[in-house]
């Protein structure tokens, strides 16, 4: 009896049919597209405070979130897949953050990590200068909430994020789903 483990590679969604003159045909393309897009991100990491030491130490030897398909964080968002975003984020950092997101190409994925990117912190909640959730510039696909989450937890969220990208449902299908639920 085989257990599913989410750590496990999964296998190639397609098959493969062989063809006169020893070409090779692939079926499902879509998901073939999906898997090998999942399987190979590039993070961007836009780490502003604490959450940002957790994150890099999901990058370390004892985590190494580059055995999940998550290989190089990335210094330039034209190279990124997804951008995640770990701390506080000011008001005078939110048209930056905008901007990254627009520089990355499509298809492109955000996760907040953290209290204070997901609802502006429990520090500075009241405070005037701090954006009260990286939603309110950005879409997110995953939130991760802790003060600061633990680097297993990024690693779930990204997981996570795999499995939604190899499920293929577009972003906006998916916000559009959520909204209209009572």
């Amino acid at each position: 009896m085989a257990i599913d483990n989410p750590h496990t590679p999964t296998l190639f969604p397609g098959q493969v049919h062989q063809v006169p003159g020893g070409g090779i045909l692939v079926t499902k393309f879509d998901d073939v597209l999906n898997w090998a897009r999942s399987n190979s991100l590039w993070p961007l990491v836009f780490g502003t405070s604490c959450c940002a030491i957790e994150m890099m130490s999901a990058a370390g030897a004892k985590y190494d979130w580059s055995r999940f398909g998550f290989e190089v964080a990335r210094a330039t968002p034209r190279q990124a897949d997804v951008i995640i975003i770990a701390g506080t984020i000011v008001n005078k950092m939110a048209p930056v953050l905008k901007r990254l997101y627009d520089q990355m190409p499509d298809p492109k994925y955000v996760v907040a990590m953290g209290a204070c990117s997901i609802s502006g912190g429990p520090f500075f909640y009241n405070t005037y200068s701090v954006v009260k959730g990286a939603d309110h510039v950005i879409p997110v696909d995953v939130y991760i909430p802790g003060c600061p989450p633990r680097p297993e937890a990024l690693i779930h969220a990204l997981l996570t994020l795999q499995e939604k990208i190899k499920s293929g449902v577009p972003r906006e299908k998916l916000y559009l789903e959520e909204v209209k639920k009572p």
